[in-house]
């Protein structure tokens, strides 16, 4: 099986760009992996597009890739558009390295990219419950409604803090409704393991710090663990500093098998170990879920465990999506997200740094290109460039982007292991 390489990297700083269109997006990100790769257009042989809401935006539903890659002089080659929800910019990753694996092609194009900054924000929120069976949305609120109705009692019999929403109304016109799915299993962890909110704002100052020290993050300013807690609250017992905001920005990568990598002079080529991408299963809220599941698929392809890595980029829609992923992931045992992040460990400069873009809550969350911008981040740790954020050391990095959700857990997954 052929050897898979990222040789180029690029992506623009995330942001609210209303006056600017899809193509200027991508095309700043493609230019900077291009010149990264020191390639032109003319060396790629296909690309996997990811974008997952400028239907809703713009109208835009199908052939967005084409038509954002032909003003660049890319045409006439396969484009594949991809859309799984959050994980698009990972899934067409995975694409890519499905072809050069293959020995189809030697050099490809992954782009990520979206526009989620809307003046009509009832828009951009239903974006996100576009990530949801739209068929079965409003049994599918219900069930949640009910679970959280359950697990208000059940915390008030324990003596749990809790203070969810009665229902699930207002989710999707006054707010994203993934913060209050997000909220509902956080609010179960708390109760299941005494997890609390200042924790989950230790994650978010992290973060915002973190961010502070990348020049292509949506916030570049820090804020203090009370800063986070006194914040607007969003969904208890999230507040606003702990959630993705809304953003614009384009990310890309220049993937290529290991004998064109060889071929380029001056290259600083980092390998895909593994990637692997999956699907949610129907689970309980207590059973192993996907990322569990999906990881260690990825640490056995890779040949590694978890204590081999050495800086991680996760999906944090919230600040309890890291806590979550770091248990998943198995940095530390299930329970103890909320310590460990307390502890430091998951700062720059500790045991296993993890989102040291900023994250999705910090660097921003233009949906379609996350999984790339993450990867775009590794592979700047792995070549010692990341400037103040710099990660000593790393030689394995790891992604996990979720897309979606069906039931208790994320529609679609995928998981990157990289090399220095």
């Amino acid at each position: 099986m052929q050897e898979v390489y990222i040789i180029g990297a690029g992506m623009m700083r995330f942001g609210k760009f209303y006056e600017r269109n899809m193509k200027s997006l991508a095309a700043e990100a493609v230019r900077a992996a291009f010149a990264d790769a020191g390639i032109t257009g003319e060396d790629i042989e296909a690309a996997w597009v990811s974008n997952a809401a400028q239907g809703i935006s713009t109208g835009q539903e199908c052939i967005r890739g084409q038509i954002v890659l032909r003003p660049l002089g890319i045409d006439g080659i396969p484009i594949m558009n991809v859309e799984n929800a959050c994980a698009s910019g990972s899934s067409a990753v995975y694409g890519c390295c499905m072809g050069i694996q293959a020995g189809t092609y030697d050099c490809v194009l992954a782009l990520g990219m979206e526009k989620m900054a809307h003046p009509d924000k009832l828009k951009v929120f239903q974006a996100f419950f576009a990530g949801t069976d739209v068929e079965e949305l409003e049994d599918y609120l219900e069930r949640l409604s009910g679970f959280n109705r359950q697990l208000e009692e059940m915390s008030a019999r324990k003596g749990t803090e809790s203070r969810g929403r009665a229902s699930m109304e207002g989710a999707g016109t006054t707010r994203s409704g993934a913060m209050d799915i997000y909220s509902l299993i956080a609010r179960y962890h708390m109760y299941k393991y005494g997890t609390t909110q200042r924790q989950l704002a230790v994650i978010a100052s992290k973060n915002h710090w973190h961010s502070s020290l990348n020049p292509l993050a949506q916030y570049q300013y820090e804020i203090g663990v009370e800063e986070v807690l006194q914040d607007r609250e969003i969904a208890w017992p999230l507040t606003r500093a702990m959630c993705a905001p809304i953003g614009d920005g384009a990310a890309a990568a220049v993937i290529c098998s290991g004998d064109f990598a060889r071929k380029m002079a001056g290259a600083r080529p980092v390998r895909i170990l593994a990637s692997v991408l999956a699907s949610g299963r129907e689970r309980e809220v207590d059973e192993e879920d996907i990322a569990e599941r999906l990881s260690r698929h990825a640490y056995d392809m890779a040949g590694v465990g978890p204590p081999d890595i050495d800086v991680a980029e996760v999906h944090d829609a919230t600040a309890y999506g890291e806590l979550h992923q770091t248990e998943a992931l198995g940095f530390c045992p299930e329970g103890e997200g909320g310590a460990l992040a307390e502890s430091g460990a998951t700062r720059l400069g500790g045991k296993i740094p993890v989102n040291t873009s900023g994250g999705l809550e910090s660097r921003g969350h233009p949906i379609g290109a996350s999984g790339i911008a993450q990867i775009y981040e590794l592979v700047t740790q792995l070549r010692g460039e990341a400037g103040g954020r710099q990660v000593e050391g790393a030689r394995l990095a790891m992604a996990v982007n979720g897309g979606g959700i069906l039931g208790f857990e994320e529609a679609a997954m995928c998981v990157h292991i990289l090399e220095g």
